[in-house]
């Protein structure tokens, strides 16, 4: 014969069809999108891992100003490198991008043809997938410079470019504004040799096995290659923004989404630990009967934990299935928004399974069994009489009489139900939190571009190719000659143009990686940087915020590829954001640099320069390249902003909908009995909605300083370990605004529905349990 608590489950599980089936969908929701994401960022990373092998990336790459020589070439791979050639050529078209072509690769940083077929002939270009979906480019379309076009015949992902990185040192990949492509020797021979760029990659013969071996073996490359030729740049794998970015990113993703996923279910777990008390509490008479008849403290556990935990692993099951059958390809495509990854293939994720179900199933087990062996703890005496108070409540809390009565009965319906709503204030603060960062990053965005458009240095920045022999060849007569030649080569006529000296250092290695920084040298009476320098140099206001610098601090940086270290001390700070910067006069510069007096590399410039060749500009700043950091930001993250918001909105609106349900159905007894002592169904609900609806408010409004600090760390970690440069926190006030009227219009929708549950409640409730 089934026992009699058996039999009670079906009818439990109809009775609070509502409740279970809310908990149910937020369940296969939470855990499906968590699931999906782990399955796609497992399967993902099982592709981007196992592509460095298949696609044969290198192990690193450096440029040189001209040709390598056989004998040099030979010289450098005595090291126990193979050396090949990647050689580039870039050119700006007319959609106001720039293409970074390389000839069709077969040896070194394979490709991965997604759609279409690879370049077979003159005319013909395969174009990085991702580029052209934020292009709208798709095969057969054409693109060009406006002299010369090129047929699309394919997409690819470039096995070095997972990433879509202009340059290592840039703050932010630009999948919009840059892309790469392949095409045949012949066409790549078509292109303008004045723009080629000699660039190589290497191979190592026995590959270390470590990143610290890497980088101490790769440091010995460097002065090794050092002493055969003069290096423009050199990258060692672990530095290359372009390969390593996209794995260091989706490695971090996976614990942020699993403590997402962690919070959400302890939430859930204190909801049913509290509808369960409320159950208890309405079954108080009946579970003290069963105990007095000689059912177990554990049995009646087992009994009131087994919904939660069955609704939790059905959840869980249905989630994962919709995981990695539906919300895979809709985390997958978040992926492939923002990076340029090869075609994956879906991998069963074990951890996954664990994280999302095994894990979720516990938690739900150990928060229910706290708060339920608290309760079943009482005496079955103290059951049957109602008496669910572990002390003896000495009196109640006084409150003045010259309160009115409904002020005073709202103030008794809360403080009844405290532990409802702490949860619900707790629930409210982390999906108002969620809400913030979804409303708050593109407000951040939006306010950074203003910036940046409001205090540029120059409308243009132009930095100069400037030669090598130049910039501490060991010929000083060569040198001084080449500097006499460039400069002459690189006059202007343009009176906007000012010259500047500019160098680059990097920030000391520490808990988050190394960072350049741009030195400019600047003319005594600039008109362009505004700037007192008797106390030291300037720093850019992005530098300070990053690195919680002030004036009266000493910096200390090294050089890239050399262990040279420079000290300055800040003698203030530029209201500039565009970039991690020092200021300094140009003397200094060139005299800490040991350049000659004369020497100069860019030049600011409110108008466009075009007197100078093309061939001597190496880049150039204006608003479009210091924006390129938010602009790309929007692209990779706006779909997913969307999502968090919804997410949250109903995480909010759950958590309402069944705390107030709950402190309803505690009340229901009073209820029925104020409709017997005549009031309306309005009057009944000024009590008990509007008491939520207080607190409610109240938790909104408290909610928002708290979020406010927690964002700050927040946001601070996440543009420390995300991007180089520097996005400072902006808050919109009108995103308090939309919080606040987000949430009460959430609120809103609720107290209709429950306004209709107080309707329901009938005047007999009043006479059951009545002594």
């Amino acid at each position: 014969m089934k026992s009699p608590l058996r039999k009670r489950l079906p009818r439990e599980l109809k009775g609070e069809f509502g409740k279970y089936l809310v908990v149910f969908i937020l369940m296969v929701a939470t855990i499906g999108l968590v699931s999906g994401f782990l399955v796609a960022d497992g399967s993902m990373i099982h592709a981007y891992n196992e592509g460095f092998e298949k696609y044969n990336i290198e192990d690193g790459n450096f440029r040189l100003g001209e040709r390598l020589y056989r004998g040099q070439k030979e010289a450098i791979e005595e090291e126990g490198v193979k050396v090949y050639e990647n050689y580039y050529i870039e050119d700006s078209l007319s959609n106001g991008s720039t293409m970074r072509f390389f000839k069709n690769r077969t040896d070194v940083n394979k490709v991965c043809l997604m759609e279409g077929k690879l370049a077979e002939k003159t005319g013909e270009i395969a174009i990085d997938r991702m580029y052209a979906d934020n292009n709208e480019l798709k095969v057969g379309d054409t693109i060009d410079d406006g002299e010369k076009s090129w047929k699309i015949t394919g997409l690819v992902a470039l096995s070095d470019y997972s990433c879509l990185f202009q340059n290592n040192s840039d703050t932010m990949f630009d999948s919009v504004k840059f892309g790469v492509g392949v095409v045949t020797e012949e066409e790549f021979d078509t292109l303008n040799q004045d723009k080629l760029q000699y660039n190589y990659a290497w191979i190592y013969n026995e590959k270390p096995q470590t990143e610290l071996e890497e980088k101490e073996v790769s440091e010995d490359l460097m002065k090794a290659m050092g002493k055969v030729v003069t290096l423009e740049s050199f990258v060692p794998q672990y530095q290359n923004q372009a390969i390593i970015f996209t794995g260091d990113d989706m490695g971090s993703d996976k614990a942020m989404i699993a403590i997402l996923l962690y919070i959400i279910i302890v939430i859930m777990a204190f909801v049913f630990g509290i509808t369960t008390s409320n159950t208890i509490a309405k079954e108080a008479g009946v579970i003290g009967t069963l105990r007095a008849s000689g059912y177990t403290r554990g049995e009646l556990l087992r009994h009131y934990m087994t919904l939660p935990v069955i609704v939790t692993l059905a959840g869980a099951l249905v989630g994962n299935i919709l995981g990695y059958t539906v919300f895979k390809y809709v985390c997958a495509d978040m992926y492939y928004g923002s990076y340029s990854l090869p075609t994956y293939k879906t991998i069963w994720n074990a951890e996954a399974f664990v994280l999302t179900t095994v894990v979720p199933v516990i938690i739900m087990f150990a928060v229910n069994y706290a708060i339920l062996h608290q309760k079943l703890k009482l005496s079955p005496l103290k059951f049957l009489r109602r008496d669910l108070s572990a002390k003896k409540q000495k009196r109640a809390l006084y409150l003045s009489p010259k309160l009115k009565i409904f002020s005073r009965f709202r103030l008794r319906v809360i403080f009844q139900n405290i532990s409802n709503y702490l949860v619900l204030c707790i629930g409210i603060i982390f999906a108002n939190l969620l809400l913030m960062f979804g409303l708050l990053l593109p407000s951040a965005l939006d306010h950074y571009q203003m910036e940046i458009q409001n205090n540029m240095l120059a409308k243009y920045q132009y930095m100069l190719s400037v030669p090598v022999s130049v910039m501490g060849g060991s010929n000083k007569l060569e040198g001084m000659l080449d500097m006499l030649l460039f400069s002459h080569d690189t006059e202007t006529d343009n009176e906007d143009a000012e010259e500047f000296s500019a160098y680059s250092l990097n920030t000391l290695p520490g808990k988050y990686k190394s960072e350049e920084v741009t030195l400019y040298g600047i003319h005594d009476d600039s008109k362009y940087i505004d700037a007192d320098f008797s106390d030291g140099v300037y720093i850019s206001q992005a530098y300070a915020d990053k690195f919680l610098l002030k004036p009266g601090d000493t910096i200390t940086l090294k050089e890239k590829y050399e262990d040279d270290e420079y000290s300055f001390k800040i003698g203030g700070v530029y209201d500039y954001n565009g970039g991690l910067c020092i200021f300094m006069p140009q003397k200094e510069l060139n005299q800490t640099f040991d350049f000659d007096d004369d020497y100069f590399s860019g030049y600011f410039s409110n108008s466009e320069i075009t007197d100078i060749d093309s061939s001597y500009i190496g880049s150039v700043i204006d608003l479009d390249a210091l924006t390129k950091i938010s602009r790309q930001l929007n692209v990779s993250m706006g779909s997913m902003m969307g999502l968090v918001n919804v997410f949250a909105i109903a995480i909010y609106m759950i958590l309402i909908y069944l705390l107030s349900k709950i402190i309803i159905e505690k009340n229901a007894q009073s209820i029925s009995m104020t409709k017997i002592l005549g009031y309306t169904n309005g009057e009944i609900s000024r009590l008990y909605i509007l008491s939520t609806s207080l607190v409610v408010i109240l938790c909104l409004l408290i909610s928002l300083p708290i979020e406010t600090t927690i964002m700050e760390v927040l946001f601070r970690e996440m543009m420390l370990q995300s991007i180089s440069g520097w996005i400072a926190l902006w808050i919109d006030p009108m995103i308090y605004v939309k919080m606040f009227g987000a949430g009460f219009v959430t609120y809103g929708i609720v107290a209709l529905l429950e306004y209709r549950r107080i309707r329901r409640v009938p005047m007999g409730e009043a006479l059951k349990n009545a002594e």
